[in-house]
């Protein structure tokens, strides 16, 4: 088994999860935050559906240049999951598909000319699972805060007792 296929389980469960979740954003609140200095709901949202594409670029490409990047807008929750589809589905064909020295070469995330770090491309693919999750929870609590019923994730929510 490849070093990419080796993460498929996890990445897939990840993934049917964030589904789940995303599934559940109210476009008619996209604007809405829990404080002044959070991310708007529908912004929050759209990274959670870009992520997977990251996984993408980091093993097919050496780097990501955010200021080449397009900034957020407010997108209906439907939108969201067609893009949050199709970047999961890239993002196994990569895995799928990468060679196990693929995830030993060096990825950086820049900004312009600024390198704002490198990693290995597997501890890269890997961080992009755990930031996803991180913000997927991020996700959960808006839900919860706005009195939407948070799906199961890990084990029962206080909203759905199984699975």
């Amino acid at each position: 088994m490849s070093i990419g296929q080796s993460l498929l389980p996890e990445f897939e469960q990840e993934m049917a999860v964030t589904r789940r979740v995303l599934e559940r954003v109210p476009s008619d609140h996209g604007q809405w935050k829990p404080h002044p200095k959070s991310f708007p709901l529908a912004h929050l949202a759209q990274l959670v559906s870009w992520l997977p594409g990251w996984i993408t670029n980091t093993l097919t490409t050496d780097s990501l240049d955010l200021s080449k990047a397009g900034g957020y807008s407010y997108e209906a929750t439907d939108t969201l999951l067609k893009g949050f589809d199709d970047n999961v589905r890239s993002a196994r064909e990569a895995l799928s598909s990468a060679r196990d020295d693929v995830f030993g070469k060096a990825w950086s995330l820049k900004h312009g000319d600024r390198v704002l770090f490198t990693a290995p491309v597997g501890v890269i693919a890997r961080n992009h699972i755990s930031h996803l999750v991180h913000h997927r929870a991020q996700l959960a609590m808006y839900l919860r805060l706005l009195d939407i019923p948070v799906p199961s994730m890990y084990g029962p929510s206080a909203d759905e007792r199984s699975f």
